[in-house]
């Protein structure tokens, strides 16, 4: 009776230990990365909703710079007859970009056309809107957040579905196109555009 009594209480010792050890393992491996991140300096790898920010807010920030950089006296310049003119690329692309901010808002975008040029008279009235622009879809990413992000919606018109950060990322696609548009029409002024210029 004694042998037995002794057996079962090594049997539930060892199944204890047995329970135990793959908990305090895994406990150990799920630090491991983090203290090894803490000796190296390195950091955390950033969430869907800060890459998406940190891209939105790169390319907002080199048309806030032509925006703010721009002679007056080239406003009118255009390549050729047809083509926009410098001011009317830069309210175009930043203007855009509020079909990404209304829809995730659930509204219909602002601006189906281009703002007038008449109702940004002003160099200061142009950077404003431009710093605008970009700051309302900013605001709306942080908003979202991941899971906002990841949600899906139906494009009016195409009918197509996709995920929020894809409209996001197509209307960062679109200013990247414009701003390469603005670049070669600072170049083609003998002006250097200031994202190139030496720091």
């Amino acid at each position: 009776m004694k042998n037995t009594k002794w057996f079962l209480a090594i049997g539930l010792g060892a199944l204890l230990a047995a329970l135990v050890a793959p908990s305090a393992a895994s406990a150990a491996a799920t630090s491991a990365p983090q203290d090894a991140q803490k000796k190296d300096g390195s950091k955390a790898m950033p969430t869907e909703t800060e890459i998406v920010l940190s891209q939105w807010n790169d390319i907002g920030r080199k048309l806030i710079a032509i925006a703010e950089d721009l002679p007056e006296d080239k406003y009118d310049y255009k390549p050729n007859p047809d083509s926009r003119t410098f001011i009317s690329q830069l309210i175009h692309v930043s203007a855009s970009m509020y079909y990404f901010t209304d829809t995730a808002q659930g509204q219909k975008p602002r601006y189906p056309d281009d703002p007038k040029r008449d109702t940004l008279k002003t160099k200061a009235d142009i950077v404003a809107f431009v710093k605008k622009c970009v700051a309302d879809g900013a605001a709306e990413i942080k908003t979202l957040g991941d899971k906002g992000l990841n949600q899906i919606y139906t494009d009016p018109d195409s009918k197509q579905q996709m995920h929020m950060f894809d409209l996001a990322y197509s209307l960062m696609e679109h200013s990247g196109e414009h701003y390469g548009q603005l670049v070669v029409y600072y170049r083609s002024n003998g002006l250097v555009p200031p994202e190139s210029r030496k720091k």
